[in-house]
């Protein structure tokens, strides 16, 4: 069968769902509202970033929630938020998106890259154990493609050694560990609504806390210094403008309601993509023990055949069935180097960089039936 890189017949021709989504009449009807309001900044009166923040937090298990701009900021107000200060280390895992470690550096700290367990591909916490120096402040575990770290064995880590924990949770929006949503987990948890995640505003993100201490903290991080509560013109610390807008708070309150059903719809997809793959040399990356609900915002695949990287995603995009080739090494980049970021060894790091790629979101949100493609498809172009 001749490949469509070829000039073969691609095995798909019809378009994946796109994403976001269109808006839904909730959305619409929101959205409209506020730009008819004019009330768009989140310090105008408006009450829909209370609504959201509000609810976040609950669905995440905690009273606390302060929304932000992007995750990436998130990142930096949490740290910033726990006292994590300049000289001190952050650990993080190896095998993520770069916005985990330049938030450790925009915050003055250093990043301390260490590697993921190599079944499961999220951060291990024994290669954490071996990491922690006097200097250690925090660990950020990492919810990867929208499945828990194995939180647990990691908090484990983090009290020995009195550390702070910072759930980054950008790709997680639903997911539970031990039926313990993701997010409130740690002393604070951060959510992503860039375009590409489960719940978008195009851009934005928001942080969840359980401590009153901890949120008061991360509220004046992100409100220019002032105090919860204290004079408009008051600043006793440093802090900066991070706020959400009213209008994406419109976008997103809505999506609340139906991500339940995202979730079970992208869950039907996978489920019938493994089914597909028995056959083949590919296999789907286990969620770390403990998960009780995966999110699924990746599908994460293990190429076990030996096949050119350059090649399976040239070809399988010419099938119609576009793969990503998701995150190289952190340890491997030279300008996080440059800023002093320190990396461990990290194998299973560099093993996933070689062999794992990725289904995305918009793909599985495709009807269950149409998961044959993509292995009809990986069929066709490993045996080439």
């Amino acid at each position: 069968m001749t490949l469509a890189l070829h000039g073969g017949t691609p095995v798909r021709a019809t378009p994946w769902p796109s994403w976001p989504p269109p808006l839904d009449p909730a959305q619409r009807e929101l959205v409209t509202g506020v730009l008819e309001s004019g009330l768009w900044g989140a310090t105008q009166g408006g009450s829909l970033v209370t609504d959201l923040t509000a609810a976040f937090a609950r669905a995440s298990g905690v009273p606390y929630g302060v929304a932000v701009g992007n995750a990436t900021l998130g990142l930096f107000a949490a740290l910033k938020g726990l006292g994590v200060g300049r000289g001190e280390e952050v650990i993080v895992p190896a095998y993520t998106f770069v916005a985990s470690a330049t938030a450790v550096l925009l915050a003055g700290a250093v990043p301390v890259i260490v590697d993921v367990d190599p079944e499961h591909l999220h951060l291990c916490p024994d290669a954490v154990a071996e990491a922690v120096t006097p200097r250690t402040a925090a660990v950020m575990p990492v919810h990867l493609a929208g499945s828990p770290a194995d939180m647990d064995a990691l908090a484990a880590v983090a009290a020995r050694h009195g550390l702070a924990v910072v759930e980054d949770a950008a790709q997680a929006h639903g997911a539970t560990y031990r039926d313990r949503p993701v997010g409130g987990l740690g002393d604070a948890g951060v959510y992503s609504f860039q375009a590409s995640k489960a719940m978008t505003a195009g851009e934005g993100g928001l942080i969840v806390c359980r401590e009153e201490k901890t949120y008061e903290a991360v509220w004046s991080v992100c409100n220019v210094g002032r105090r919860l509560g204290g004079q408009w013109y008051g600043h006793p610390s440093v802090g900066w403008n991070l706020r959400l807008t009213e209008i994406q708070a419109a976008l997103l309150l809505p999506w609340l309601d139906r991500l339940d059903d995202e979730i079970a719809r992208r869950e039907a997809f996978c489920a019938a993509l493994g089914a597909e793959l028995a056959h083949l040399p590919v296999t789907a990356v286990p969620a770390p023990p403990g998960t009780t609900r995966d999110s699924r915002h990746l599908l994460m695949l293990r190429v076990e055949a030996p096949v050119d990287r350059e090649f399976l995603l040239a070809a399988m995009a010419a099938e119609g069935v576009p793969l990503d080739s998701g995150y190289p090494p952190l340890g491997g980049m030279d300008a996080l180097a440059a800023e002093g970021a320190r990396a461990e060894p990290c194998p299973a790091t560099e093993e996933a960089a070689r062999g794992v790629v990725w289904v995305r979101q918009s793909m599985l949100m495709d009807d269950p039936a149409r998961a044959a493609d993509v292995a009809e498809a990986l069929a066709k172009v490993l045996s080439a």
